[in-house]
């Protein structure tokens, strides 16, 4: 293709996830609505959509469980809920993820403690992890950012030799895999996002899955206020919230899941696309993928070297977005662990609390503890993806780079 009919042929915004460009939502969507509300049963215990949703979904991922519930914040306190820490307990995680993956750990009164990352993938590995070990450790977060699963074989080797439970944060991993497993059943429980920039998408939801027993029955009790549905003697057995998904969002969520190995093909095929592009660029490494893994591409992630690149990737990102090609630089703009929620401990009115239960080295954030957190934020930079990139659309943010880094090299 010429570089006349590329810029013909891509003219205009790219595909977006927050409009109808970049989504798979049609008619088959607004059926099963129709459908729902045909039947005047909204409530999801009395409904079938949600329950349809649940028993895909598990099928689908090789899980022996699966929920529905309001959001992918939803899904990680459900999942916190379920292992149920006691006051003060530990729960390891990452500081490069959404808020709505922490606020669940203190709501259950536990305490975040952050592990550093692997600066290149941004993902937490087994020895970031084991270096926050404490007795108090009650379990481990994973998020497989943007798509890209961790080194799970390291980190369940490590979590199973002191017995401690794993929840997988997929949000953003749809169809990704590690060595064969899929993301979100490697660990003791999955935890997935359906909010609107998701590989599928009800505008808010969840979903956590687990084959375990036990989690699977905390975690349907969470969902549902601790109340006992189809026990015989039901009652509200602990404190729990009502996190319960809609018929709405269910009937839209069936339309949605048999579209996903399509829409994770896809996004798969154009980032390989790019990648290809992208291949030899000086001061540009492409997203690595680990040999036998899927990466599913939720966004496709750069890393910029601003020794070689001019401006490292604030630079390229001004430059793109001159060329009408949004990009993320940094991602966050701070670690989590920098927000007020961390620094000022503002949580419960004045009391500080469950902070008043950690140890001083958990909630230690000292910048020494994370050199690969501050050399990751610093030089990635996050595009957009969807399933709806077509070749021309690839071509042209591929010249685009190429192009910004030349005339950006130093």
């Amino acid at each position: 293709m010429t570089e006349k009919s590329l810029l013909q042929e891509t003219a205009g915004p790219l595909p977006s996830d927050q409009d109808a460009s970049g989504r798979t939502l049609g008619s088959e969507e607004l059926a099963l609505l129709a459908e729902a509300i045909k039947s005047a049963m909204l409530f999801s215990p009395k409904g079938r959509f949600v329950k349809e949703l649940e028993a895909r979904f598990a099928e689908a991922l090789g899980a022996r469980h699966a929920f529905a519930c309001s959001s992918g914040t939803a899904a990680v306190h459900v999942a916190v809920a379920a292992v149920d820490p006691e006051p003060g307990d530990e729960i390891i995680t990452t500081p490069i993820t959404d808020m709505g993956a922490l606020a669940p750990i203190l709501y259950q009164c536990a305490i975040p403690v952050f592990a550093d990352v692997d600066p290149t993938t941004c993902n937490v590995t087994a020895e970031t992890i084991a270096a926050r070990l404490s007795p108090k450790t009650k379990a481990i977060i994973v998020t497989h950012l943007f798509g890209n699963p961790c080194n799970m074989t390291e980190i369940m080797s490590l979590a199973d030799s002191r017995s401690i439970p794993v929840i997988e944060d997929a949000a953003q991993a749809f169809g990704a895999e590690h060595r064969g497993h899929r993301a979100g059943t490697i660990g003791a429980i999955g935890c997935f996002s359906l909010q609107q920039g998701k590989h599928i998408t009800t505008g808010e939801g969840g979903l956590v899955a687990t084959s375990d027993p036990a989690l699977a029955r905390r975690s349907f009790l969470y969902i549902n206020k601790a109340w006992g549905y189809g026990d015989k003697n039901p009652d509200h057995y602990f404190l729990a919230l009502n996190y319960r998904m809609s018929e709405l969002q269910g009937a839209v969520a069936v339309g949605q899941l048999p579209k996903l190995p399509e829409v994770v093909r896809r996004r798969v095929r154009t980032a390989n696309e790019l990648t290809g592009i992208l291949k030899g660029l000086p001061g540009i490494v492409t997203p690595p993928v680990a040999d036998g893994d899927v990466h599913s591409y939720w966004k496709y992630c750069l890393r910029v070297d601003p020794d070689v690149v001019e401006g490292g990737s604030p630079g390229l990102g001004k430059e793109l977005k001159e060329l009408g090609i949004a990009s993320a630089p940094r991602y966050i703009q701070k670690p989590a662990f920098e927000c007020e929620i961390f620094q000022k401990r503002k949580t419960f009115g004045n009391s500080q609390f469950p902070f008043t239960l950690a140890r001083p080295e958990a909630v230690d954030y000292d910048r020494a503890r994370f050199p690969g957190v501050y050399s990751g934020l610093e030089r990635i930079l996050v595009l957009p993806w969807n399933e709806n990139y077509m070749d021309a659309h690839v071509g042209r943010i591929g010249k685009a780079i190429t192009d910004a880094v030349r005339r950006l090299a130093r």
